[in-house]
């Protein structure tokens, strides 16, 4: 049973090994390389300019068009790596954008460190109790009184921090006597 990986490779086999075959058999008494440009640059008139026709072409060893070496991984881990980076840039700047607006004048750094210590950031989590819920472990009363809805641990992170800076702006530090 062929693995995809074999059916793979056997497939660039096929790509590449017929067309090399071709070239290599229709240019079979042709000089080599350095010959056609030595024999180009003693014209009278030539102007040193190497052109290489297709009838010129070597056909790629197979070995060398079926393993890359460990190069391309390298390469490809190295790009995975550059747009980890860009997207959490992306969502950092986006981030700030979004609290950029914050009601009442209040820090992205002040939320952050309510959050951290409230849940560790996560805005799922509910208290042992379930009095509790979300990033920044409101009450229900307390959700609906800055005008939310339904369980703020189902809530956007968004919502939750949007919620949190109305409630900040209203109250301070006081409805968080631990963490704020």
């Amino acid at each position: 049973m062929l693995t995809k990986r074999t059916y793979s490779a056997l497939v660039l086999f096929l790509l590449v090994a017929f067309p090399a075959v071709a070239l290599a058999a229709s240019g079979e008494n042709l000089p080599s390389r350095g010959a056609a440009t030595a024999e180009r640059a003693a014209q009278p008139g030539a102007s040193g300019a190497i052109q290489i026709g297709l009838a010129d072409a070597k056909p790629a060893g197979f070995a060398s068009l079926v393993h890359s070496g460990p190069g391309i991984h390298v390469e490809m881990r190295a790009a995975a790596r550059r747009m980890r980076a860009e997207r959490r840039a992306r969502l950092r700047r986006e981030r700030r954008e979004a609290f950029a607006t914050l009601p009442g004048g209040v820090s992205l750094a002040t939320l952050e460190a309510i959050a951290a210590c409230e849940s560790g950031g996560d805005p799922t989590v509910v208290s042992a109790d379930g009095s509790y819920r979300g990033k920044y472990q409101f009450s229900f009363e307390t959700w609906a009184a800055v005008g939310g809805s339904g369980d703020p641990a189902a809530a956007s992170e968004a919502e939750q921090d949007y919620r949190a800076a109305l409630l900040y702006s209203q109250s301070g530090s006081s409805p968080w006597p631990v963490c704020g």
